[in-house]
């Protein structure tokens, strides 16, 4: 069968989801099985995959599926806690003590604060978390979840103290090595430093939008969300916006350039968090007004799910520092928990469920560290601590426990198949016709297209590894074999081309499906997954033209002789 029809075959589950979920509104509880029997079907008509390896890749999947989960229902329940603590009330007044601007109050958690936690934990907890801290701010749910997706995106690349590229690109050890070894200078000397540059690279690509991003997602909010739809208003708070950039994007390329792959997301978020919440206290840079959302019976009905928006006619119920304490301990153990040096994290990865060689099949795996994922520590634990340092009540911590469980159900079936289909994908390579993969076929077919012009299409390729997987790094073990290849056939930086696909993976995650489900169950809006991509597909799409652009420049015009 040629290329471009195993291409266009591999396409139609994943244009159904667009179409379903995009174009009718499905929520992705009826669109993802759906999508799922497609795969599973096409799998076994077109790459003759055995009925056993399908249902092995599909219990797989479910097994993974687990993992989103226990984040989402963490989550939950640290936002269900906080609010009937009364922990959430008194940290929305600390944010309109900060300022009351919707405009200010948005860059502060959803680009900087987000950022950290991305730095920290990754995999899906910067959504999690700052969506519903917003919602407790009285953000409507759909602007709340959209600009955390939208923004979830370049800290992603350095995400979980760099994972996507110290362990996403592992398996060019062998490439990199192999031309280590001819002699040739190519600016390192260990595949460590390949590693370096990389993240060097992808640092420059996405500082292109880091300078506009936060001012960006202002004008999204006062156009979408506003009462007058004007993208002018956003545009107001260009000074802060620009501010909140500089301070972020400095430390994070000089990390990068300095320091390593481990740490620009979350130093960069640390102290650009340390310049801007003191600056925005002192008035330095806001508006000259203050902006908010227009009164809730104004909003459209499907701005708010099943989760109320915060009040604004707030009272601080405790101390701010006591408010915090949950929030704080959340980010001391992403941080301890994650740092290769440091004894925790040996012990939260030592208890591990696995079941290897589903159903006879040795390269279709599952395991579990339950420690590990963030759902539990710190999520479900610091949601147990809460309870006593907040002095509540069992029947209010009951309640919490009640409504953070009800709230699971809604996406747990997308989820299970979402999943599911992305371990169907996958497995695809392991068929007795040699074909790649599904999603190779289409990578590869789209490269043949592409020709010398492919560091346009790079970054979108890295997307389609996020979309599908839900995962940076999950989409830089699928491609960057792949993009390695691309970039020795057309003679063009192997550096710049991998970096281009880790970025892509980052922007990525604002179009991902389970990412979607995950993150929407967390503010109610679980059902609304297809307004909502809808909403992420057009930034994504901006994201990688601007990164393509300056990735073509990069490669073939201010660099052209880099390895």
């Amino acid at each position: 069968m040629s290329l471009g029809l195993l291409a266009f075959i591999a396409l139609i589950p994943i244009a159904m989801v667009l179409v379903l979920m995009v174009g009718f509104r499905w929520p992705a509880t009826r669109a993802m099985p759906l999508a799922w029997a497609v795969a599973a079907f096409s799998g076994m008509a077109i790459w003759k995959m055995p009925a056993t390896l399908i249902a092995a890749s599909t219990l797989s999947g479910f097994g993974s599926a687990v993992n989103v989960l226990i984040i989402v229902f963490g989550a939950l329940l640290i936002l269900y806690t906080l609010r009937e603590s009364g922990g959430m009330e008194t940290i929305s007044h600390g944010f309109f003590g900060i300022s009351q601007d919707r405009r200010v109050q948005v860059i502060i958690i959803s680009f900087l604060f987000a950022a950290f936690l991305e730095g920290a934990a990754g995999f899906g907890t910067p959504a999690a978390i700052a969506a519903p801290l917003l919602l407790g701010l009285g953000f409507p749910a759909l602007a709340a979840v959209t600009i955390c997706l939208i923004c979830n995106s370049v800290p992603v690349t350095f995400g979980a103290v760099g994972t996507p590229l110290w362990f996403g690109l592992k398996t060019l050890r062998p490439k990199v090595e192999a031309a280590i070894a001819t002699g040739d200078s190519l600016g390192f000397t260990t595949f460590e430093g390949f590693l370096q540059h990389v993240g060097e690279w992808a640092s420059l690509l996405h500082s292109v939008v880091i300078l506009i991003l936060p001012l960006a997602i202002c004008a999204f909010m006062t156009r979408f969300f506003g009462q007058n739809k004007s993208w002018k208003e956003g545009l107001g708070a260009w000074k802060f916006a620009v501010f909140a950039s500089i301070s972020f994007l400095v430390p994070y390329v000089t990390v990068a350039f300095l320091f390593g792959v481990e740490f620009p997301s979350l130093i960069g978020a640390l102290i650009g968090l340390a310049i801007v919440v003191p600056a925005a206290k002192r008035g330095i840079f806001l508006p000259g007004d203050v902006w908010d959302f227009g009164p809730q019976s104004s909003w459209e009905h499907d701005w708010v799910g099943s989760i109320e928006p915060g009040k604004t006619d707030l009272k601080p119920r405790m101390s701010q520092l006591r408010a915090w304490t949950p929030y704080i301990l959340i980010a001391v153990l992403l941080v301890l928990t994650r740092i290769a040096e440091l004894p925790l994290k040996g012990w939260v990865n030592s208890m591990v469920f696995s079941w290897s060689h589903i159903l006879g099949y040795e390269h279709v795996n599952f395991a579990m560290k339950p420690l590990y994922n963030p759902g539990m520590i710190p999520f479900v634990l610091v949601a147990i601590l809460t309870i006593f340092m907040h002095g509540m009540t069992g029947d209010r911590a009951a309640a919490a426990w009640r409504e953070a469980l009800v709230k699971i159900k809604n996406p747990a079936i997308a989820l299970f198949f979402a999943v599911a289909m992305v371990e169907i994908f996958k497995q695809s390579g392991h068929n007795p016709l040699g074909y790649g993969s599904m999603p190779m076929s289409m990578a590869q077919f789209v490269s043949i297209l592409a020709g010398s012009s492919w560091p346009m299409f790079a970054a979108f390729v890295g997307a389609l590894g996020s979309f599908i997987t839900g995962s940076n790094t999950v989409s830089d073990l699928l491609f960057a074999d792949f993009q390695y290849g691309i970039a020795e056939n057309i003679q063009a930086s192997r550096e710049i081309i991998v970096a281009l696909q880790a970025v892509g993976g980052a922007m990525g995650n604002m179009i991902c499906v389970h990412n979607i489900v995950a993150a929407s169950a967390t503010v109610g809006l679980s059902g609304e997954e297809g307004l909502i991509l809808r909403k992420t597909m057009i930034p994504c799409l901006v994201y990688g033209l601007m990164v393509g652009i300056t990735g073509l420049v990069f490669a073939f015009v201010l660099f052209p002789n880099t390895f």
